[in-house]
């Protein structure tokens, strides 16, 4: 008698919701899709598929609380089904990038993908991931963005390496990393940043290096990610020294 007169949610509200996690499990095809690119040797495909792929993870977030996601489907946990897709794009792909593409010096191609995969285990089994103001703490596992970069800035393989174990240390140290569109402060031109980039980088990534470098073939489209990229590095350096810095330790407390 109490189920029959417990409110059930609307069939509309809950296809809504499904509708939404379908949205997030996208994400996994578009990473396996860049996974068959590596394996073909396409690298501009493969950032391209990984692309879309973030541009799912940036928006499922929004859409999963407009539709109430945990209220319209209670025994499927969203976030669960989110962290795993996060870890495939955002780690195993980049890593296998990394040992097919030859990003890092001969001989430490197996070495830096698995050191990349067993951190970011660490990252996502982390609790305290994320502050009281939706600022990552510790190199939240981007390493599909830090493969970018390594393609776009044609840094060399040792510099790359280096580059890669600084960030493997900074995933266990507390320094703040901003998401570009939960942190509240500063989002008036946090957002507008995070269109420029992606922008800049859609073009960007298009252009192949070994025939011509990023910063020579569209030189303004190259200086604009540049300012978008110290933006954002801007407000993790401020974020991280900030006095809030000392509210989070007695948050983890």
């Amino acid at each position: 008698m109490a189920d029959e007169l417990t409110p059930k949610p609307q069939v509309p509200r809950v296809a809504a919701a499904w509708a939404v996690h379908a949205f997030t499990a996208s994400g996994v095809v578009l990473g396996f899709l860049a996974l068959v690119a590596i394996l073909e040797g396409d690298k501009i495909a493969a950032f391209m598929w990984l692309g879309l792929a973030l541009f799912v993870d940036g928006i499922d977030g929004t859409l999963a609380r407009r539709a109430k996601v945990q209220e319209m489907t209670p025994k499927f946990d969203g976030q669960t089904l989110d962290n795993v897709i996060d870890y495939f794009t955002y780690t195993v792909v980049p890593a296998l990038m990394i040992y097919w593409f030859g990003v890092v010096p001969p001989g430490w191609e197996t070495a830096t993908a698995a050191g990349i995969m067993a951190v970011s285990c660490y990252t996502f089994a982390n609790l305290n991931m994320k502050t009281h103001d939706y600022y990552f703490s510790g190199f939240p596992a981007l390493w599909n963005l830090v493969v970018l970069y390594f393609h776009v800035l044609q840094t060399d393989p040792w510099t790359n390496l280096i580059v890669l174990a600084v960030l493997g240390i900074l995933t266990f140290i507390p320094i703040k990393f901003v998401h570009p569109l939960r942190v509240q402060k500063f989002r008036v031109i946090t957002i507008p940043m995070t269109v420029l980039w992606a922008a800049t980088s859609l073009r960007l990534v298009l252009i192949r290096p070994e025939v011509q470098k990023a910063q020579e073939a569209s030189p303004t489209i190259f200086w604009l990610w540049v300012l978008a990229s110290l933006y954002f590095a801007g407000i993790c350096i401020w974020r991280s020294i900030s006095p809030q810095e000392a509210e989070d330790n007695l948050h983890d407390d």
